[in-house]
């Protein structure tokens, strides 16, 4: 299994923007170190607890920092930017870490990014494959011209082409029910959330996989799950350690994006989760990987067995508020006693 760590760079209670991006960069080093996989960067916009709009500028200088980690981009939100300047983007990544970028797409369900942006949201799931058939052209084609309902391009070559062949992997989000089967047909590596029950999860990868088979994809099946863990020496102390971030998160995370989505499912999949008055700390945690090294092994081989999953990527700073040291140990814990029951 692989396993990856996820950035979104939160802010940390009276700390800059620029303290955020060192301490990000350092905690990729570390990982690095540490034998962790890959690094996985989120792409948020218009939010002043994250300042990662930019994933690719700041995975080539983590690429430049590190040696043997994978750079992921998790997610690129394709409908938001021209795709040649994006395929050019990639590419120039690619060959400056040596072929270590892993992309990761999707459109998101939240409409900040859409609103800011000035992009119709109900545009962007055909917005979305428009601009990844042109990238994909773009890193084959030399030179290419395209005509769709919302890019347009002429006797175009994009230099310089990936340094992985024909391109490097693509991994899309599925977080919709129709995109599962979707993306089956299409053949494309996916990232999955525990958002629904298991047993509803497990039904949709099936679809996925039927699709995939019909298709003519013989690949076996290769799935990330995109989760949250933190692990600690104790159970209660993964918990009280983690709690206050947790909760600070949801504070300035969530709730500020409250009625906000665009997918009619994600805002249905809050209401679920979501009661009145306050919401219970076990109960925002019970789908996060809290626990002692031992605990986390249990539940990621629940999610392997039943979800055959093939990697994980976990958000290891809830919140941004966990200290940098223990965050450190929490990675070391699951480099060192987690992932060796997974090789």
């Amino acid at each position: 299994m692989e396993f990856g760590v996820w950035a979104n760079l939160q802010l940390r209670e009276g700390r800059s923007e620029h303290e955020a991006f060192q301490e990000w960069v350092t905690l990729a080093e570390a990982a690095d170190d540490l034998g962790v996989d890959c690094f996985w960067l989120a792409e948020f916009h218009f939010r002043p607890y994250t300042p990662l709009s930019t994933p690719l500028l700041l995975g080539s200088n983590i690429a430049a920092r590190t040696k043997r980690l994978k750079v992921a981009i998790g997610v690129s939100l394709l409908p938001l930017a021209n795709p040649l300047r994006l395929a050019e983007e990639c590419a120039t990544l690619d060959h400056l870490s040596g072929g270590r970028l892993v992309y990761g797409i999707g459109r998101s369900s939240f409409l900040d990014g859409y609103e800011g942006y000035g992009v119709d949201y109900r545009e962007s799931r055909p917005m979305f494959f428009e601009a990844l058939e042109v990238m994909r052209r773009a890193w084959r084609d030399e030179p290419f011209s395209f005509e769709g309902q919302y890019y347009k391009f002429n006797n175009v070559n994009v230099v310089p082409k990936p340094f992985q062949k024909p391109h490097p992997p693509i991994r899309i989000a599925c977080e919709s029910r129709a995109t599962f089967p979707m993306m089956g047909r299409l053949g494309f590596l996916i990232l999955i959330r525990h958002q629904m029950e298991l047993s509803e999860i497990s039904d949709l990868l099936r679809q996925y996989d039927d699709e995939r088979h019909k298709a003519g994809f013989t690949e076996p099946r290769n799935v990330t799950l995109q989760t949250v863990a933190y692990v600690a020496e104790t159970s209660q102390k993964a918990r009280d350690e983690a709690e206050y971030s947790t909760m600070y998160e949801r504070t300035h995370a969530v709730r500020p994006q409250e009625g906000r989505y665009g997918d009619d499912e994600a805002t249905t999949r809050l209401q679920n989760l979501r009661t009145e008055g306050t919401v219970a700390y076990e109960d925002v945690i019970r789908r996060r990987l809290y626990g002692t090294p031992e605990e986390v092994v249990d539940r990621l081989k629940e999610y392997q067995e039943t979800l055959g999953i093939t990697g994980v990527s976990m958000a290891v700073n809830p919140g941004g508020q966990i200290p940098y040291d223990r965050v450190v140990n929490s990675v070391r814990l699951i480099m060192e006693k987690v992932a060796p029951h997974f090789n």
